[in-house]
């Protein structure tokens, strides 16, 4: 049997599955490594021509076919508001860590620590910065404080940039941005927003919603980690940092995106459940399996397989759930 060239430990100091297609992945790392070091060429080549903060279509382009490592900690700042509001108060971040910060709060980040990627062979380094990072935005907004789900989308901003008050204001951006009322005690805008994609694949495709509701599995079991984590501890590493690349420019659209890809490629193997555990194991093949693996097809797919999606349609959505709601509360 032909050894692969590839290790049991990923480039982001993750371990792969025991049950990993390494075959499968040499096929199409093969030609993956060849487009990302074409397109390194050319965002070197953009940069020096153009201002990220300038934006555009040039720049959304270049985001949706991927940003070199190197360059993700820039680029993400400043294809969204973190480094504009960075600029309107600079001394925020090192203020909060001179703060007196609530010991429950605390506690609660503490024991969470050892819990984040303890497979990541890196990721001991960084448990200090997560730290901060976690306690000074709990400080910065007291109506989130600290949820679980947070030390995910942090530990990852802190493997990508190194830099923990640069990962304090991308996590800020996603938090009250990006994704905001989800991490709150409420998560008002997560239990929304999950109802908001079940209208999406009942508009898209009403036999899978008519199946996943006589199956009698709630979508709040398929979908709130995927929401609440944005994909991190979810999909696949270099999948979750592609989608993030188009989350930080385009903003709350793109988990829809995601998400209806994921469950519209899986069509007929949802239709071939029978009860909530098959169904289960379907979601749990989706997001570790082949599909998702190959980053960059992938990351194709999900501007072309949900069709039309447009922040206004979403909203729509979203006005007519709280409104439905606010009427059932009074009722």
């Amino acid at each position: 049997m032909a050894v692969s060239k590839f290790s049991e430990i990923d480039e982001y100091g993750f371990k792969r599955p025991a049950d990993f297609d390494y075959e499968y992945y040499e096929r199409i790392m093969t030609v993956y490594y060849a487009v990302l070091t074409s397109r390194a060429l050319r965002w070197e080549k953009f940069l020096r021509k153009h201002d990220i903060l300038d934006g555009g279509n040039t720049l959304k382009r270049y985001i949706r076919k991927g940003i070199p490592s190197s360059m993700r900690p820039e680029v993400w700042l400043k294809s969204s508001s973190a480094f504009l509001h960075r600029q309107r108060q600079p001394d925020l971040y090192q203020k909060l860590l001179k703060c007196t910060y609530d010991k429950e709060t605390a506690d609660q980040i503490r024991v969470d620590l050892p819990r984040t990627f303890p497979e990541n062979i890196y990721f001991d380094q960084y448990k200090s910065s997560l730290f901060n990072v976690l306690i000074t935005y709990s400080l910065n907004n007291k109506d989130v404080g600290y949820c679980q789900g947070l030390n995910y989308i942090a530990g990852l901003l802190l493997l990508v940039t190194k830099n923990e008050e640069h990962s304090f204001w991308l996590l800020k951006e996603v938090v009250e941005n990006i994704v905001p009322s989800y991490h709150t005690k409420s998560m008002y805008g997560l239990i929304t927003d999950v109802e908001v994609l079940a209208q999406l694949i009942r508009q898209r495709s009403p036999e899978i919603h008519k199946h996943i509701k006589q199956v009698g599995l709630p979508w709040e079991v398929i979908l709130t980690k995927w929401f609440i984590c944005i994909f991190a501890e979810v999909l696949p590493v270099e999948t979750v940092l592609r989608i993030w690349d188009c989350i930080f420019a385009e903003g709350f659209k793109i988990l829809f995106r995601v998400s209806v890809t994921i469950i519209l490629r899986n069509r007929s193997e949802i239709l071939k459940t029978h009860d909530m555990s098959e169904l289960l194991n379907v979601f749990r093949r989706a997001i570790k399996g082949p599909q998702v693996l190959d980053t960059h097809q992938f990351l194709k797919s999900i501007f072309t397989i949900p069709g039309r999606l447009k922040r206004n349609d979403i909203e729509k959505l979203r006005t007519q759930i709280n409104k439905a709601r606010l009427k059932d509360k009074v009722a």
